[in-house]
């Protein structure tokens, strides 16, 4: 059977629908259908077939998806908005290719388990899903589970699978759908009702359950509104200086609503507590006679910096400082490929020459934990909140609470600085941890262990969020055992490719006459 246009049609439909799912669309009910007219025109298709419509459905779904990506390099970058473009298209060009290689398998797979197809769709797409997060230094931004964010009672599952088993539900719904449809039969389709009915009346009575206030806190986020067209070596010490007295003055503000843990943003001021440059110590001297004065803790984004015999290096921080001065140091570990470095520096040789926009960051390599008042929490900064497993493994090691610092500013008002916030709720979510996000430009916010959001701020404004946060000692599955699904849907995956492709040599040895 050819590709017809209705089938290239009905791809771009589920590339659509889908991305019109996730934020700033906020048409969450869509990646409830979104996969149907996918699945639809694949089950009779040739494995060869099925991997061109899952690239049509993919490039649809990643171009809206992340359409604001093209700005960046070319307002920050200096790079033309030509080059950009096509960066951008090479990238979603790759980011298709997951749905390509999903379609290609659901076409081997089906034609030789057609009655199987319905429970391993859902397997093989966060098998992908799982391999996105990884592959090529990971960009898990558009994993399916994400687009409910607004459905508390749902992704309360996340805190038993993690964020896979949102999509693994949203895939064997449709795909139990698609078997209904295709065998003529309606249990199957009211399985899958019964089983998301189900998973919805859990989350309800999760969240019915009396909050922890037991040595409950005062905390707040700072959102400075520091522009990221600043250059800080392009501007005089008096204009620093007032950019850094804002974030102090709303500290203040902070304090006096009764806050003892206060957070500053992803370096919105230029902070070094390891430089000896005036205008570093300056400002140290500040927040060390503030703390000292408030008994107040301050979780601050610095640049700090280590020297070898060699090299100088450079490190994204966020550094806690207690009240009798003492501090601690998180390092980012995660950094934002071609944004912080440049991965791959043989085969990428030639980008840093054609933008000075990308920094020259050290990676860190300890998930450090900060104290305050005998509690623990963690601190991923920025682009690591989108790595479900780099979160965990600061709660596995006593993190009570969570801290994420950020600069979206790079995004304007586009989605992107939505589609970043609301993926942190998940962390919430799948740790039952308190979260609270400190964003340059927003979106700031507090969000509580079941994903309602208590707190937030809008974009480009200055703001202090205020609220009180319990600290947690327990552990959810998620956090105990971690990515045990998508592991086992990549094993399974695996095992029912080579066993179709055995079955299908073996009918072919018997059609020998």
């Amino acid at each position: 059977m050819k590709i017809r246009k209705s089938d290239i049609f009905l791809a771009v439909l589920s590339g659509t629908l889908t991305a019109l799912s996730f934020p700033k669309f906020n048409l969450s009910f869509l990646a409830w259908i979104s996969f149907i007219p996918l699945l639809f025109i694949i089950i009779n298709k040739k494995p060869g077939q099925s991997f061109l419509l899952g690239i049509i459905a993919g490039i649809s779904f990643n171009a809206i998806l992340i359409y604001w990506i093209p700005a960046v390099p070319a307002h920050y970058g200096s790079l033309s908005f030509g080059f950009s473009l096509l960066i951008y298209f090479v990238f979603i060009l790759f980011l298709a290719l997951f749905w390509a290689f999903f379609c290609l398998l659901f076409s081997k797979i089906y034609q030789t388990f057609p009655k199987s197809f319905f429970i391993l769709a859902p397997f093989l797409w966060i098998s992908f899903e799982y391999i996105l997060t990884y592959f090529l230094t990971g960009f898990p931004w558009g994993l399916l589970g994400y687009s409910q964010y607004k459905n508390i009672y749902f992704i309360q599952l996340a805190a038993i699978t993690g964020i896979y088993g949102l999509s693994f539900i949203l895939i064997l719904f449709q795909s139990l759908f698609v078997f209904s449809m295709n065998q003529r039969k309606k249990v199957p389709f009211f399985i899958g009702l019964a089983l998301v009915f189900l998973i919805h009346l859990w989350g309800f009575l999760s969240t019915r359950k009396n909050p922890q206030t037991e040595n409950s806190f005062t905390a707040s986020v700072i959102q400075g509104n520091v522009s990221s067209d600043i250059y800080w070596d392009q501007i005089s010490y008096q204009e620093t200086w007032n950019l850094f007295e804002r974030h102090l003055d709303l500290t203040r503000r902070a304090h006096w609503e009764g806050s003892r843990l206060i957070i500053w943003p992803e370096f919105s001021v230029p902070l070094c507590f390891s430089c000896s440059s005036d205008i570093y110590r300056d400002f140290k001297e500040t927040l060390f006679e503030f703390v000292q004065e408030t008994d107040c803790t301050l979780l601050l984004g610095t640049n700090e910096t280590s020297s070898t015999p060699t090299d100088l290096n450079y490190y994204n921080t966020a550094l806690c400082l207690s009240p009798n001065l003492s501090t601690t140091q998180y390092y980012k570990m995660h950094l934002v490929p071609f944004g912080e470095y440049t991965p791959y520096k043989k085969i990428f040789f030639f980008i840093e020459k054609m933008t000075h926009a990308i920094g020259d960051i050290t990676p860190g390599s300890e998930y450090i934990l900060h104290r305050f008042e005998g509690k623990k929490f963690g601190s991923p900064i920025c682009y690591e909140i989108i790595f479900p497993n780099l979160v965990r493994k600061f709660v596995k090691k006593g993190a009570n609470f969570l801290v994420t610092i950020t600069n979206d500013g790079w995004y304007g008002k586009s989605s992107a600085p939505y589609q970043h916030f609301y993926i942190a709720v998940f962390r919430a979510v799948e740790n039952r941890r308190y979260l609270l996000r400190a964003a340059t430009t927003g979106i700031s916010g507090i969000v509580d262990p079941y994903g309602r959001i208590l707190i937030k701020s809008e974009l480009m404004t200055k703001a202090h969020l205020t609220g009180n946060i319990t600290p947690s000692q327990t552990l959810t599955f998620y956090t105990k055992y971690g990515d045990i699904l998508p592991l086992t849907g990549l094993t399974l995956s695996v095992l029912f490719l080579i066993l179709a492709v055995i079955k299908r040599k073996y009918e072919r040895k018997r059609a020998v006459p």
